[in-house]
């Protein structure tokens, strides 16, 4: 009778905790570091937090910052906006010097900007009054927009122009500064694998207490 409650805990257990660490390992997380007064998703960085795919951050005029993630990393320079969506960045304005041996792009205006192959590769776009700024120091990058595809060699430079759609996006919206947690605390993928657990140890407690017998009446 023991053995097969502590079977059935055990099962329960399993039940808890396998769904909530495969959903954690899903999750495209890393590291961000502060120097300096920076945001995430518009509230301010301690020195350090988790960052996780589609989180916004934003650095002031004397602040910089680093997120830190396997096989990359970017620096967010001063002044800047970017989202991070795991296997690229987003800029929206500002700067960012990208190291990456995982071919991390960046999205910018219409371009992305691309490592050529899956080497160690480290570059710079900069999107400043709409003109794309990009430099290859080490590895070639891949350009591509909606006029096709080139290649800029390592040790080499050059510029875009927004397209008008982005430019009159950021015209209507502005770009000055980060706009609250789309999905608010609830929807980070600490909360819902909290949440996961949570129902899953109601439905291990359900489990349980279904197979009690029924004690006998006096």
């Amino acid at each position: 009778m023991l053995r097969a409650l502590h079977l059935k805990i055990l099962n329960c257990l399993m039940i808890i905790i396998f769904p909530a660490a495969m959903f954690a390992a899903d999750q495209a997380s890393a590291m961000l570091y502060s120097h300096g007064t920076a945001l995430l998703n518009g509230t301010n960085v301690p020195r350090s937090s988790a960052i996780f795919s589609g989180d916004l951050v934003q650095t002031n005029k004397d602040s910089v910052a680093n997120i830190n993630a396997t096989g990359s990393s970017v620096l967010v320079l001063n002044d800047s906006l970017i989202q991070y969506e795991g296997n690229s960045v987003s800029l929206e304005h500002g700067g960012v010097t990208i190291s990456t041996s995982k071919s991390l792009a960046t999205r910018v205006g219409g371009v992305t900007v691309s490592p050529a192959s899956s080497v160690w590769t480290e570059f710079e776009v900069r999107d400043v009054d709409g003109t794309i700024r990009i430099a290859a120091r080490k590895g070639d990058l891949t350009l591509s927009d909606d006029k096709g595809s080139t290649t800029l060699a390592q040790g080499q430079e050059t510029t875009r122009e927004e397209s008008p759609r982005d430019k009159n996006r950021k015209k209507r919206g502005g770009t000055g500064s980060v706009p609250g947690a789309s999905g608010g605390v609830l929807n980070s993928p600490v909360a819902i694998g909290i949440g996961t657990g949570v129902i899953a140890g109601v439905a291990a407690w359900a489990i349980i207490r279904s197979d009690d017998p029924v004690s006998p009446k006096d």
